[in-house]
């Protein structure tokens, strides 16, 4: 005699089947709203390094005697003061307020007003800021509309046409070796900036893929708790009454014989009110399991309502459908079910029947409900077939 207790570990739980949803096995999603604020901190991090090496450079061009030593702090304070408004901002909660919680524009538009400002303050070094222009650019094209575009676009040019037509000679000091370095350094940084937007800009790709792809997961396994019985694990009711008509459908186009076998749990009622519903919830799961462990892969199996249970088998005849339920039956009779609750003994009943030509799926259940009524009233324990 087969034990029960040793066909658990064969089949997974019904936890494992529909997931750990306690409190304690369920991590806390990260709130969008905190996400956000990670992200837009993660920016302005990335604005405040690049005013930061701007000052550094702007410092070397003030030791060369090129400019004044008031515009690297200027510089550095205009540029912090700006992400520093921005950052308010973000933290009391006022960029979420928008549907484009980054102010894209409004940053464009802010950031490019210290380069052309500085610009024509100190023209004789007028590209070094021009050329933060693009880093600008470029952090906001990532997240930039065509509106947005247009409009970012429209107020730089406004800011570039005073400093090209009505401010004196722009250029970029290059006359001692210190100011070849500076505008060395310059450049550099700017390249150097314009890769990070790069980077940047894969890694925003790389998230989404990720999360595209978790997404997908999360549906495919929704979809399948869908159809399945929480408690058996089986295709629930809904979910193999489709899969019967498919198999219906299919059998009548390719000409193959198809069998069903309703199956009844004897006196499952008596064995509720003997042994405790939590007992019975084992024994039907445990049926279950055993059944799984005993059929096809082509075959499917699902709970048709209470301790009823349908199980199709494409490509069967009568006789082997026959067969295959007897065989079935006398393993669940084996079983030790005094390993669940001692004195308790299961069996069960089942009605089969074999599609007919043009049969429709109401009417092959109708000849296995009545086979499975016959199997009960000869005694239980037994399969009939219609």
């Amino acid at each position: 005699m087969t034990s029960v207790a040793s066909t658990l570990p064969t089949y997974p739980s019904d936890e494992a089947l529909v997931g750990d949803w306690s409190p304690a096995a369920v991590a806390t999603p990260r709130r969008p709203h905190a996400r956000r604020i990670a992200q837009r901190r993660k920016t302005y991090l990335a604005h405040a390094v690049s005013y930061v090496a701007g000052a550094a450079i702007l410092l070397l061009y003030a030791y060369a005697g090129t400019i004044s030593y008031a515009i690297a702090p200027a510089f550095l304070v205009s540029g912090l003061g700006m992400i520093g408004i921005f950052v308010v901002m973000s933290e009391t909660g006022i960029n979420d307020r928008r549907d484009d919680h980054y102010l894209t524009v409004f940053q464009i538009v802010g950031h490019d007003l210290i380069p052309l400002t500085f610009a024509l303050l100190v023209p004789q070094i007028g590209y070094a800021f021009l050329c933060i222009l693009f880093f600008i650019f470029g952090f906001g094209a990532i997240r930039m509309t065509p509106r947005q575009a247009a409009i970012a676009m429209g107020c730089t040019v406004a800011g570039l046409i005073p400093v090209f037509l009505f401010a004196p000679s722009i250029g970029i000091a290059t006359t001692t070796p210190l100011e070849r370095v500076a505008a060395l350094l310059c450049f550099l940084c700017s390249l150097g900036q314009c890769a990070f937007v790069g980077l940047y800009g894969s890694s925003l790709r790389k998230t989404l893929f990720n999360r595209s792809a978790e997404l997908k997961e999360a549906y495919r396994r929704i979809e399948e708790l869908a159809e399945l019985d929480e408690l058996t694990g089986s295709f629930n009711r809904r979910c193999i009454m489709r899969m019967l008509d498919d198999e219906i459908a299919r059998a009548q186009r390719v000409k193959t014989p198809c069998a069903v076998a309703l199956i009844d749990l004897d006196w499952f009622k008596r064995i509720n009110d003997a042994h405790g519903h939590p007992i019975g919830d084992e024994v039907l799961r445990t049926f279950a399991i055993t059944v799984f462990a005993n059929i096809r892969g082509m075959d499917r199996f699902g709970r048709y309502g209470g301790e009823e249970f349908l199980l199709i088998l494409p490509e069967t005849s009568s006789d082997a459908a026959a067969h295959m339920l007897n065989r079935l039956r006398m393993i669940v009779a084996d079983l030790d079910w005094s390993a669940l609750s001692h004195g308790m003994a299961v069996t069960i009943s089942a009605g089969v029947a074999t599609l007919n030509p043009d049969e429709t799926a109401d009417a092959l259940l109708t000849r296995a409900d009545k086979a499975l009524y016959e199997a009960k009233e000869a005694g239980r324990n037994r399969v009939a077939s219609a």
